[in-house]
């Protein structure tokens, strides 16, 4: 999938993020005889908070995966040093990005709130498998430039050949990663609007 079809699916989310911002700040939540604590409010807004960075974060990693994945096969069967090393350029970005998506879901997991916890958790999960094959592909692609320098353009070709191959996996990971974000972000707005409380918190 290419990104441009990615950030339709995204679309969504902008309204979801105004959602959560609208539901976290009003004193009364849709559907409630009274309004939370202010104690409650304050944690599920947390929560919100870091699900929507999670989520921005994600579609950053996708986008960086995706533009270092097609930089490989425009350079495809072509072979020189600095051809490699504009890839592995753009795969160490993918990489950089996928290490501030883990973070990000990271915090996501932390503060989330009951009704979300295991949707946050999904997220850090898929974020951890994103960034390995984000590192993976970079190695892939210091090992290709090494190549192009060093090897006969058989083997360079077979060292590009598998840094392609990593950077297709590290996109389709990141895209993964970045959906579940997504669905974590809406899962967040949708428990502020319900009212969900902090854990321990007594039900109305």
């Amino acid at each position: 999938m290419r990104s441009t079809t990615f950030r339709d699916l995204l679309v969504p989310l902008a309204l979801v993020v105004g959602a959560t911002a609208f539901a976290a700040d009003s004193n009364m939540v849709p559907g409630q005889l009274s309004p939370p604590s202010q104690a409650g409010r304050s944690t599920v807004k947390a929560a919100g908070k870091a699900s929507q960075d999670a989520a921005h974060a994600g579609k950053k990693a996708v986008d960086a995966a995706e533009a270092a994945a097609e930089k490989g096969k425009a350079d495809a069967g072509r072979i020189s040093q600095a051809l490699a090393e504009g890839i592995r350029r753009a795969a160490r970005k993918a990489a950089e990005a996928a290490n501030r998506f883990q973070e990000k879901a990271g915090a996501s997991s932390a503060r989330a709130i009951d009704s979300t916890r295991e949707a946050a958790r999904a997220v850090e999960e898929e974020s951890r498998k994103a960034s390995v094959a984000a590192r993976e592909a970079l190695d892939r692609a210091d090992e290709s430039v090494k190549r192009s320098a060093q090897a006969s353009k058989e083997e360079a070709e077979k060292a590009a050949q598998a840094t392609r191959e990593a950077l297709d996996k590290a996109a389709e990971a990141m895209r993964n990663a970045a959906r579940a974000a997504a669905d974590a972000a809406e899962q967040s707005a949708q428990a502020i609007k319900r009212g969900a409380r902090p854990p321990g918190a007594e039900k109305p």
